[in-house]
């Protein structure tokens, strides 16, 4: 009957009663050889005596030892095809010859022998077949019998020696000249590091403590692997450490070699990048030889492949398609596991047909022998062991157990190959990130350690909270370049304004030694005061960290914020106060300056478009819930657009671009409104910049809320004579604006300033301090308190609007002060400044 089978019964396999046909040629072409064979003889004898006819020979070829030789050849060959044939057609016959006789003997020789004696008797016995037909050929060559012509092998070989020698010669030069360049070529890129020069441990390793300890347990199985292998488990093998640079992943695998007191391969990115294929390969396969030696020798090797991304990829399909999400590295919710394997090839095969390519690394084949060597069987060891024992018959001894710990570090963990990243190749998978604050305080400590400093804990604790994306290599850096600049000024010390300056310099860059024009420069500093007065009002979820208007290599000036706490989800109503912040210089510049703006805010309205963008479109954040990136890509139509293949819509939603024009424009109208009611404040606060140039966050604030602040006293903008002072340089700077003129009003000078005292204390001897003066009344009586800080009293200024030089560069020694700029980019956070372009 037919159908499927029971779930429970065996499959039959039938098998043939007969012979398989053979082919034409398989059947006819031994006896085509030996035609061929047979008339070139007589062509050979016919050549050799001209006067020879075809007839004659062949008969006396026929007669000769070659011809009959050929003759009985072809007559076994004969009675071979009338064999195969026989069994074609007759099943008994095929059976007999199949189960009777070959089958017999295979049966008696299975009792007789084993498997493996079997195969070394058929070998003798080929090499006794081919040394008899040997011995037959040379005595008929030498004229001799064939047992005297094998005793003479020996004699031919040493009379042929010398032509061998200059063939072997000559084919050692042409082999030889490639073998040295390969040699060569694969040479370099491969570092040991023996236990006595690898100084580095865990202690060193600062700020990474959750992922130090994953890496300790590791170091636990390397050291004892018996603890695992006799419960039945094995040593993890591989780790992988990924994340931004400069947090310490070559640091860690250092430590992890100094720990362990095992030796210390440093792999180098572009040790696998050749001009030939193939040499990659003899790199890979000579480097695992080398850490298979020192595994031997010293117990374990630790071996770091430092950017493993260069190693590359094989391309799209080995990885399930391009684009396909790698969860297991995303910082947002891992939305793609929650999908049915179904829809999960759904998506890789529509993201395969819209990129996609092959990847890069050390070119063809080194990727495959890494993953060979990093899982691939390991043969028996040394020459005897596999061959001289197999050929007396005993079993090589099997491989010992190499400990060999692989580490590998990269910042593109979705650029390697998955088939690397399975277990038994690469076991663990640590991200290695930014700090948290616990993390930079111990790393700050840690370096100001090795250095004298003055700073006080508070002091380090708010330099980690002013640094929130620091890293090892960052913090490192900063801590060095504080001790240049007190070097610099003749001391050995480093207080808190070196490291402010050092993070200034850092994070800014150094300013460009230019001088605005009066006009412009308060149209810069209104500018800015415009973005910090709104970040002041409605960014609750950061802190203003800098204001400046001293020009960078790619800004006028500019305001920025960090985040006073790690924060790691960002809401609505902080996007919404980014838009207003980034939107405050277009509405400032269009209030202060009667409908006018500059080319300055172009860098802001691309942050503000961006985020608006994102918001309606990805965010969930608007007015639709679908994504746009996924809708625009499926081709399914955009949310609020038209649907696809239906672009005449005109009874269709309004499109997306439409939706966020009109929510860029309420937003501009509520900074325009919040700007309005803090007219007083934008002013004071360009003054304050018009006079100091650089302002940190605390010295801002201290300006907005009219108090004393770390260097720049806010109570002089509670003055209402002042600020009225301010407002008239204002409007003059309007009218210069107008006339393209130049401006002659000076900047308002604050009244009544007293200087900061330089003092030394009489108990303490060759120590000076910084020390306030006592509150004193301002000429005017306006009840102000004195000017808080180093900056002392501004004379007033002719027209450039300059400060004395204690004041100009807006450094700040007290604790507090502040200024670090966030990366771009990071938790989606705009970072607000002016890039000035024209």
């Amino acid at each position: 009957m037919e159908g499927l089978r029971p779930p429970d019964e065996v499959p039959v396999v039938s098998e043939r009663v007969t012979r398989k046909r053979l082919p034409l040629w398989d059947r006819v072409k031994f006896l085509l050889l030996f035609a061929v064979a047979f008339f070139a003889l007589v062509w050979t004898d016919m050549a050799d005596n001209p006067l020879l006819p075809f007839q004659d020979a062949m008969y006396e070829r026929l007669h000769s030892g070659s011809g009959i030789a050929i003759g009985v050849l072809a007559g076994l060959e004969v009675l071979r095809q009338i064999h195969y044939l026989i069994s074609e057609h007759s099943a008994w016959y095929h059976r007999l010859w199949t189960h009777g006789v070959f089958g017999g003997v295979e049966r008696v020789t299975h009792r007789l022998f084993s498997d493996w004696t079997r195969f070394r008797l058929a070998r003798v016995f080929k090499w006794l077949l081919f040394l008899t037909l040997l011995a037959v050929v040379l005595g008929s060559v030498l004229d001799t019998s064939p047992a005297l012509a094998i005793f003479q092998i020996p004699a031919l070989l040493w009379s042929a020696a010398p032509m061998f020698l200059q063939v072997i010669f000559i084919l050692f030069i042409a082999v030889g000249q490639f073998a040295a360049i390969f040699w060569f070529l694969s040479r370099g890129g491969v570092e040991v590091y023996y236990p006595d020069d690898v100084k580095t441990r865990f202690t060193d390793v600062w700020g990474q403590d959750h992922v130090l300890e994953r890496v300790k347990e590791n170091i636990v199985y390397l050291e004892r692997p018996e603890a695992i292998e006799t419960r039945g488990g094995y040593v993890p093998g591989g780790i992988l450490l990924w994340g931004p640079p400069g947090t310490g992943k070559t640091l860690m695998a250092e430590a992890v070699a100094g720990e362990t007191g095992r030796p210390y391969v440093f792999v180098d990115p572009g040790a696998f990048i050749n001009m030939f294929f193939g040499v990659g390969v003899l790199k890979v396969k000579g480097l695992f030889r080398k850490l298979r030696k020192l595994a031997l020798r010293y117990g374990g090797v630790i071996v770091f492949f430092d950017e493993a991304d260069s190693l590359g990829n094989r391309g799209a399909l080995a990885q399930g398609g391009p684009g396909f999400p790698r969860g297991a590295f995303g910082d947002a919710c891992h939305g793609f596991t929650y999908l049915s394997d179904q829809s999960r090839w759904e998506l890789a095969r529509e993201s395969m047909m819209y990129g996609g390519g092959m990847g890069g690394g050390g070119g063809m084949g080194t990727l495959e022998a890494l993953l060979t060597e990093l899982s691939g069987l390991k043969k028996p060891r040394g020459f005897i062991n596999r061959h001289v024992r197999r050929a007396l018959g005993m079993r090589p001894k099997p491989p010992p157990k190499y400990r060999i710990l692989v580490m590998m570090a990269t910042n593109l963990p979705e650029a390697l190959d998955e088939a690397l990243l399975r277990p038994g190749r690469i076991d663990r998978i640590y991200k290695v990130g930014y700090p948290s604050k616990a993390g930079r305080v111990r790393t700050y400590q840690g370096y100001l350690e090795k250095v004298k400093h003055e700073l006080t804990e508070e002091q380090v604790d708010k330099l980690a909270t002013i640094t929130p994306y620091a890293t090892g290599a960052t913090i490192k850096d900063m801590v060095n370049e504080a001790l240049i600049t007190a070097i610099r000024d003749d001391r050995d010390t480093i207080t808190w304004r070196d490291i402010i300056k050092a993070k200034q310099l850092k994070e800014l860059g150094p300013a460009e030694n230019v001088e605005y024009i009066e006009r412009e420069r308060h149209a810069v500093a209104v500018h800015e005061a415009c973005h910090a007065v709104m970040a002041y009002r409605t960014r609750q979820h950061m802190e203003i960290d800098i204001a400046t208007i001293e020009k960078g290599s790619g800004y006028l000036g500019m305001v920025a914020s960090i985040p006073p706490e790690d924060q790691f989800t960002t809401w609505r109503s902080h996007y919404e106060s980014d838009i207003l912040v980034s939107l405050a210089s277009l509405a400032g510049e269009r209030m202060f300056f009667d409908g006018d703006s500059s080319s300055g805010v172009s860098g802001d309205l691309e942050s503000a478009t961006a985020v608006a963008t994102n918001m309606e479109g990805v965010w969930g954040m608007g007015s639709t819930v679908s994504s746009y990136a996924t809708s625009a890509r499926l081709g399914v139509g955009t949310p609020g657009g038209p649907a696809k293949g239906d672009k005449n819509d005109l009874s269709a939603r309004r499109a997306l671009a439409d939706r966020i024009e009109d929510n860029l424009s309420a937003m501009l109208e509520r900074a325009v409104t919040i700007l309005k009611e803090n007219r007083r404040e934008v002013l004071a606060l360009a003054h304050a910049l018009e006079t100091h140039k650089t302002l940190t966050g605390e010295d801002v604030i201290a300006v907005l809320e009219a108090r004393p602040g770390p260097l720049v006293d806010g109570t002089v903008y509670a003055d209402d004579r002042f600020i009225a002072e301010v407002e008239s340089y204002h409007r003059a700077a309007l009218a210069a604006h107008r006339g393209h003129s130049r401006l002659v009003t000076a900047l308002p000078a604050r009244p009544g300033a007293a200087p900061v005292v330089l003092e030394t204390v009489a108990d303490l001897p060759g120590n000076e301090i910084w020390r306030r003066p006592d509150p004193i009344d301002p000429p005017g009586g306006n009840g102000s308190a004195p000017p808080a800080g180093r900056n002392g009293s501004t004379p007033p200024s002719a027209d450039n609007g300059s400060t004395p030089p204690a004041a100009d560069n807006g450094s700040a020694p007290p604790p507090g002060d502040d200024g670090s700029v966030p990366p771009p980019g990071d938790n989606g956070i705009p970072q607000q400044r002016d890039p000035g372009q024209s």
